[in-house]
């Protein structure tokens, strides 16, 4: 069977080897990028198909912040930034009118529980104000070079009427400059973050929604999403024969993204072994 036919065979748009396409693990999501840091492309599916990327939007939310502020910069909690996650029914930090936190303990608010209204208190702060914020979104993404991007709000929420997306291939180039900084790599490779009770603000503890950090050595974080125009959508990296590998899957199933890509990531470590 020829090379391109394997391909076909499992939904692998990039070039590859008749014996790499027969090894790839199956991918049921929607579209699918796999890459490491020497540029090799380990498995691409629909890579270039614009689509909805629900909270991973937020990659990009923390990497303009990351730009833009210091992390002790302190930040009101208002009631508008509550409100925003619940009346929304996202998944918030838990925050609370009037609190008083510092940009890096928002920064892990925003990435581990993928808190809507972290994402609205720093867009407030730092655009200042979301509509200026998305517009440095945008800004950054067309620096970036990200062609295939457009964002609509700073946490993926669907908008109506003039919805966000972004490619595969995208979300992969995002993540890679995103994790050349030592703060976001430490942010999104925690299991959790604990916040000690102050005389301004709440205790809070955060669980990072990503499991893949508990099935999978080396594994370096990065994001997870969910909404129902997206599907269930996971921005991932790690640690593979000494370089790092960074993928996504959009539009998968809840749990199978996350078996996916560990799947992923041990087919991209034997790739590298091969040569």
């Amino acid at each position: 069977m020829s090379s391109a036919v394997l391909a076909l065979v499992v939904g692998v748009s990039s070039p590859a080897t008749a014996a790499q396409a027969a090894d790839a693990p199956a991918v049921g999501a929607k579209s699918a990028y796999l890459i490491d840091s020497t540029g090799t492309v380990h498995l691409g599916k629909r890579e270039t198909r614009r689509l909805p990327v629900a909270s991973l939007v937020k990659v990009m939310t923390a990497y303009v912040v990351l730009r833009e502020a210091s992390l002790s910069d302190t930040i009101t909690i208002t009631a508008a930034d509550v409100s925003h996650a619940t009346s929304n029914g996202a998944t918030t930090a838990a925050l609370k009118k009037g609190e008083r936190l510092t940009v890096r303990d928002l920064l892990y608010g925003l990435m581990l529980p993928s808190g809507a209204d972290a994402a609205n208190a720093l867009a407030r702060r730092y655009g200042p104000g979301k509509t200026a914020f998305v517009a440095k979104m945008n800004r950054t993404a067309r620096s970036l070079g990200l062609a295939d991007t457009r964002y609509t709000n700073p946490d993926g929420l669907p908008t109506p009427g003039s919805g966000g997306y972004s490619t595969a291939v995208d979300q992969v180039r995002l993540a890679q400059r995103a994790l050349a900084s030592d703060t976001f790599k430490t942010v999104v490779g925690s299991k959790v973050h604990k916040v000690a009770k102050s005389s301004v603000h709440r205790a809070h503890t955060w669980t990072n929604s990503n499991k893949l950090l508990t099935r999978a050595d080396g594994v370096l974080g990065v994001k997870t999403g969910y909404t129902r125009a997206a599907g269930y959508c996971l921005l991932f990296a790690g640690e593979r024969g000494g370089r790092e590998v960074v993928g996504v899957l959009l539009g998968d199933q809840n749990e199978r993204r996350f078996s996916t890509a560990e799947q992923l990531l041990d087919y991209a470590e034997e790739q590298i072994a091969l040569g």
